[in-house]
This record gives structure tokens, sequence and C-alpha cells, in this order.
């Protein structure tokens, strides 16, 4: 694991030590509107401290309602909808998944409750029964006013929460784990005894107050909150928080026996590659405003290409795919160091580049095939830009479904076919970066099935190419040396060897993920989301690929995209049964570090997505059985 930057987390320990009476008396005599609305709502806490305050008062709201249980509703929400924190015209449209837009629709769990609002303010609590950890739908949770000197870490499940009120209680401290609660955005402490505040809260992107008052807090941190609110101290947590341990390296898992894989190796005629797939979080998607919990010198491109280059280069894979890649980072930094390792690229940019001015499109990003050039040869490479190709569909209509989903999106592949230098042998490489909006899952299915009509095209073009010449044995060499390997031949592109990786925005139980794995999908897929696109929707997608996900062998990784709204599958590599078997394969991350940690870009980790990497060997062409190759004479060694 690459040894990240320390940063600017090392922070004297002596700095966020308790502030004497008297500074906090002088720092609490500053009043602006940040330090004003904590008054407010420590003077509306200080009123609620009898029992079940919120949940009578919450009773008494709806009293005359017919319904038979009434739900505890989180008194806060109105508010917020007044300020427009849940309505569409709150933020612009996000225009790439992050910490708060996941690229997928998260499903509800099945088995949680109406109510999501729990009260036990006011009941003279000591103790936190830890039962109360298993509601982990609970998106408001009142613990104020109560006699409570321990929160337990435990509370670290309760991932919903939105709004924690633990005020009036005897707490000296509270624990790091509070900052795995991504989704707060009120946090109360008013009125304990804390003197200082844990770095890990830094993590609290969406936090809009976190309630102070009432505590002998730090004269730094009371400072800090007093003059530039709950936003600038979290951010002082964040990029003040060390750099935690590194995790234990990624396990490569193993899919063949030890005597398999030995007789293999000394093969002459076994063929193998390993390719690695990765979505890089190009620079100008790498901002705060998505990734809040990542500390800031960590989000630098400064900081995570150095990250970047170094892993890829570890494992030295025979080829790269690479998503996000910006033009200025392929042409400046990535081309030029990885030909230090032998490797050559092909690269795309989205198409919107061509609309920009210099310094503009060298930040649009696209997708990068890197390639082993000491052992394989580029024979033809293109690149797929999917409005294009459905413009030019005579099936597709030119229709709203057309014109407001398909053509707006500028998402590419490229595609690129190579030989081995030695055997002749063929492959054919895709590399995609699918739309990520969940709205627009029918959109996903339609850029997946244009690629893999055009990669059926390229596949089978590149079969009818003549093999090159088998290599004419040297003048000198031993009668009973091994003759140079005949190249195979391919009556079609289903039998070469095919690679379709990339980042698809989709989850293995997709319309996306099941047409791939059993090449065909149905025209009534909800996935399509009743719109009309020609044969898709008329008699359905199909491909004759015979295509397997490469790490369907383990059951699929955990996830491979990490981030507070999202942590699933959503990258794959992809490969053709008849000519490719799976040997191996780059295993998960350990799951003891991912409970401690919100979410990537991270200083171990510098993109929202984790590299995969699977190794293959080639299966001999049922085309060009051993027996069938013509004999090769040597010269004599006389002449």
């Amino acid at each position: 694991m690459p040894t990240p930057y320390p940063g600017p987390a090392q922070q004297d320990p002596h700095l966020l030590r308790s502030a004497s009476p008297s500074t906090a008396s002088v720092a609490s005599q500053v009043v602006n509107p940040h330090w004003q609305q904590q008054i407010i709502k420590a003077e509306v806490s200080r009123a609620s401290a009898s029992p079940h305050h919120r949940a009578r008062a919450s009773a008494m709201a709806t009293r005359n309602s017919t319904k038979s249980a009434i739900p505890i509703t989180d008194p806060n929400r109105a508010q917020k909808q007044q300020d427009g924190e849940n309505s569409d015209s709150a933020s612009p449209e996000p225009s790439h998944p992050s910490s708060t837009a996941a690229p997928v629709q998260t499903k509800q769990a099945s088995a949680s409750p109406s109510w999501s609002t729990l009260d036990i303010g006011g009941m003279r609590v000591q103790n936190i029964s830890l039962s109360l950890f298993k509601f982990t739908y609970l998106t408001a949770l009142y613990l104020n006013h109560n006699r409570i000197a321990v929160i337990p870490p435990e509370i670290a499940t309760l991932r919903s929460l939105q709004l924690l009120d633990l005020s009036g209680n005897s707490l000296l401290q509270v624990p790091p784990e509070l900052g795995m609660l991504t989704s707060l955005r009120e946090l109360y402490l008013f009125d304990n005894h804390i003197t200082t505040l844990p770095l890990e809260l830094g993590t609290l992107h969406q936090l809009n107050l976190l309630g102070v008052e009432g505590n002998p807090l730090d004269n730094h941190l009371r400072t800090l909150i007093q003059k530039d609110g709950t936003q600038a101290l979290i951010s002082f947590l964040r990029d003040s928080c060390p750099v935690p341990a590194s995790p234990p390296e990624r396990n490569w898992v193993y899919l063949q026996s030890e005597a398999e894989r030995r007789a293999a190796e000394n093969d002459p005629t076994s063929e193998s590659f390993s390719l690695l797939s990765y979505n890089i979080l190009c620079d100008r998607c790498a901002t705060p405003n998505l990734y809040g919990y990542t500390p800031s010198w960590a989000l630098s491109w400064e900081y995570r290409k150095g990250l970047i280059l170094q892993e890829i280069q570890s494992y030295d894979a025979d080829f790269l795919c690479l998503q996000e890649v910006d033009i200025a980072q392929y042409e400046d930094y990535f081309t030029l160091r990885l030909t230090a390792q032998e490797y050559e690229g092909v690269f795309w940019p989205k198409f919107r580049a061509r609309t920009m001015g210099e310094a503009e499109r060298r930040r649009v990003d696209g997708c990068a095939i890197f390639y082993k050039s000491s052992k394989y040869q580029l024979v033809e490479k293109q690149f797929l830009e999917f409005s294009q190709i459905a413009l030019q569909r005579p099936d597709f209509k030119k229709n709203d479904d057309m014109f407001n989903r398909v053509l707006t999106k500028d998402n590419i592949a490229v595609v690129a076919t190579f030989e081995h230098r030695i055997s002749g042998s063929r492959l054919v490489v895709a590399n995609v970066h699918v739309h990520w909006d969940p709205e627009y899952s029918d959109v996903k299915l339609v850029q997946v099935g244009l690629m893999m009509d055009e990669v059926d095209k390229i596949a089978n073009r590149f079969a009818k190419l003549p093999p090159r010449p088998a290599p004419t044995p040297k003048e000198g060499d031993p009668p009973d040396s091994t003759p140079p390997p005949t190249p195979p031949t391919y009556s079609d592109g289903s039998k070469i060897p095919t690679i379709v990786c990339g980042d698809f925005n989709s989850v293995p139980d997709s319309g996306v993920y099941q047409y791939l794995a059993n090449g065909s999908l149905s025209p009534s897929h909800p996935d399509f989301m009743s719109h009309v696109y020609g044969s898709y929707t008329t008699d359905g997608m199909k491909h004759r690929f015979g295509l397997r996900s490469a790490y369907a062998g383990i059951g699929e990784l955990p996830m491979t995209n990490y981030t507070t709204s999202f942590n699933d599958v959503i990258d794959y590599i992809w490969y053709s049964t008849n000519t490719l078997n799976v040997t191996s394969l780059l295993g998960e991350i350990d799951q003891g570090y991912l409970s401690k940690v919100v979410g990537f870009p991270h200083p171990h980790f510098p993109s929202d997505h984790i590299c995969i990497l699977s190794e293959f060997r080639v299966k001999p062409p049922k085309d060009n059985a051993p027996n069938n190759r013509p004999p090769v004479f040597h010269p004599s060694s006389s002449r």
C-alpha cells in the first residue's frame, strides 16, 4: 500500500486542551449570526427538558388525527423544508456521483417500521442499552436531559441519523465513532461538560449545526465556531485528523489449484495476460462539495495522482483500463510516466471537448487503455460516442426519449484490438464509462447495448484480417529447437478473446448486468422505464459473446465504489468464456479497515472507486487444433 502524505494533520496534541474559564468567558461575548443561532437552539433545548417533551408535542399536534398510531415526527422537518433542504431547487443538478448522490437508487429496508424518530429525553437515564443500536433506520434520536456520562461506540451503527440530541447530560467527551454518522445535519451537545472534540467529527460533512453552547469548550474551537460557524469547525477537524494506520494489502484469490498453475507455467504453448480496470476520479470532480468528508490535502490532485500511479505500477498488469482520465493528465502525466514500464496508450475524451477552448478542453475526462507494447501490438482503435451512434441507427426514432435522454449524455467507450507479438493470438479490449444517474437506467442500457453492437462489428472485422506470416526460423537455429507458433485464425469475431470492462454504474441486479451476463434482455425490462428505443424495446437486446464477470466466481466483491451515499459493485471486467479462463483475482479491501472509514477518497485510497484486476489464461482456438499446424522446416545447420 502506498505511503500517504502525513498532511497538515499532525497537530500539536496540546492544541485542543481545555480553555480556561477566563478565555471561554471572553470568547462567549462574541455574538454574530452563527452564535446567535446556537443561543436560540440552546434555549429551545433547555425548554425541552421534561420527559418525552418532543413526543408529547408531536402527539398534541396530531391529536385530532384518526390514525390509530401516532408517529413521532422530527419537529425540525418543517423548517428544513421551508429552507429548501429537501427540495430539488436547493442545489444545482449534480453531474457526478458523490457523497450525497448515489449512482444507483438505494433500496429501502423492507423490515423498517413506519416510525423513524425516538424520544427518550428527560427520563433520567444513566446508561444507554446496546439494544438501542439495532434500530439502524432511525433518522432522529433524542437522548437529551438525562444523566448519561458515556456514549457507547456502538452508536456508529446508526448511520441513518440526521438529528442527534445529547444535550443536558453529564458528558465529558463524545466518542470518535460519532464521525461515522455522516448523514447528521444537527448534533446537539448543549449543556454538558465537554472540553474538546474528537478530530474524527471532521467527517460530518453534512452537519448544519453543531450545538456546543453551555460547555467549557476549548477556546480555539469555540472561537472558530463562533466566528465562522459549524462548517468551518468541521473543516478544521477534518483537515487536522491524523492519517490512520494503513490497511492490510489486498490478497490475491486463486481460482486454480497449485498443480494447475504449475502445469500452465511449464506449458510453452500456454498464454496468459492480466488486466486492471480503475475509475481514478478526475480532478474536476474531486471537490469538497462532492466529497466533503475527505481531507482537503488528500482530495487534491497533486496528492492523489502519486498514489494512483504508484498503485497501478505496482500491479504491472499487461493492460490498464482507466476511466475519468482527463486530457491534461493523460498527456502530461500518465503517458510520460508509464512509458518507462513499456506501456503505450490509447485515449479518447468525452465529445464535449470539441466545443471548448484549450484550457477547458484539457480538463475533460475520458477513457484510456494502456498496454504492454513489448508483449502486444496495437492493430486498431475505435472510439465510441454513444449519442452519435444512436443518431445513426434507423430504428431509433427521433423522439423525446432520444433528444432529452440519450443525446444529452456524452459518455464514451474506447475499443482496441491487439495481437500477441510472439504467438499472433488476438484480443479485443473495450473500456467504457456508462452514465451515472439512477434516474436514467434506460440510458445505461442503451449505451451498453450500442457498445456491444459495435464491439461485435469490430471483432468480426478483426477476424477477417489474415493472420500475420509465421516467423521464419533464423539461420543457425538448432534443428531440434521449438518451432515458432503458427498464428491462429478465427472464423468470426465471437471466437476472438474479448474483454469488456469499466465503470458501468450498475449493480449486479440491474438490467445492464443481466444483459451482459445472459446475452439477452427482455424488451419489457423495467430498467427501460417504458421508454422507446427501436429494436431494443420491441425485440429485446442480444449479444453473442458469452460474457461472464471475472469476479462472478467469488460472488462479486462486496463493493467497488465506496462513499457515504453508496457502497456497492458497479465496476466489472467481463470476459468471453469460450476463449478465456480466469486464473486469479485481486481481492477485497479488509473489512475491519472499512468499518472505520466513512468513504473514499481517503488518504490510502485516492479515488471513490477501487481498482479491480484479473489474470486470464487464453484457451487454444478451436479453429486451430495443434495437429493441424503445417510443418516447419529449419534450414540446414551446415549451410
